[in-house]
C-alpha cells in the first residue's frame, strides 16, 4: 500500500515522522484538540509518542494515519482510517486540522483523496465517520467528501460530564465521486 498520497490539490498525506513532533504538539495545543488523544499531547516526547503510536497501528494494519501536509511540507493536519475490520472491509475515518487551515477545503479534500486510497490501496468497501451533532464544520467537511448521512447514534460521545449526539456518514467503494470542489 502506497504510504504517500499526491492529490490534485496540491495536499500531500504521508505517514507521520519523527520530525513532525512540535507540530504535533502545536496542533493538540489548541483548545478544540482538547480530548482527541487518549494521553495529552503537551510536550515533544508525547507527541513523539503519539506518532511512534500511529507507525505501530500502520505495521499492525489496524489503522493509517496520514499527516496532511501542504507543497512545503507544513503539517496542516491529520487524516485517517482505523480501526480497520478486514473481514467485512470497513473501516472507520476521522480527521483534524490545524487552527490556521480550518475552513479552507482542506479537511474535506484530505477525506476524499483518503477515501480513494482506503478503496484502492487498502481494499475496502465501506467507510464510516461521525460527529458531534453540535459540530456542523465537521458535517460539512463529511458532505463535501461524498460520505452520506445514514442516522444519529444518541448520547455516544462524552465530554467534560457532557454526553453528545453523534451523526454517522458513510461512503461506499460504489459510490459515485462527490463533486470536485
Amino acid at each position: 500500500m502506497r504510504d504517500r498520497v499526491d492529490t490534485h490539490s496540491g495536499l500531500v498525506l504521508r505517514r507521520w515522522m519523527a520530525e513532525d513532533a512540535q507540530a504535533v504538539m502545536t496542533a493538540f495545543a489548541d483548545p478544540l484538540m482538547r480530548g482527541q488523544s487518549i494521553e495529552p499531547v503537551d510536550s515533544v516526547p508525547a507527541a513523539e509518542r503519539w506518532i511512534a503510536a500511529r507507525g505501530d497501528q500502520w505495521a499492525a494494519d489496524s489503522s493509517y494515519s496520514f499527516a496532511v501536509v501542504d507543497g512545503g511540507g507544513l503539517v496542516l493536519g491529520q487524516v485517517c482510517v482505523g480501526p480497520v475490520d478486514r473481514r467485512h472491509a470497513t473501516g472507520w475515518v476521522s480527521y483534524w486540522t490545524t487552527a490556521a487551515a480550518r475552513g479552507r477545503g482542506i479537511a474535506s479534500r484530505a477525506c476524499r483523496a483518503v477515501a480513494h486510497w482506503a478503496f484502492n490501496d487498502a481494499e475496502l468497501f465501506r467507510l464510516e465517520l461521525g460527529h458531534r451533532v453540535n459540530n456542523p464544520a465537521s458535517c460539512g467537511v463529511a458532505r463535501a467528501a461524498g460520505f452520506a448521512v445514514e442516522g444519529q447514534q444518541r448520547q455516544k460521545l462524552e465530554y467534560d460530564g457532557a454526553r453528545f449526539d453523534v451523526e454517522l456518514h458513510a461512503r461506499l467503494a460504489t459510490d459515485a465521486e462527490p463533486v470536485s470542489l
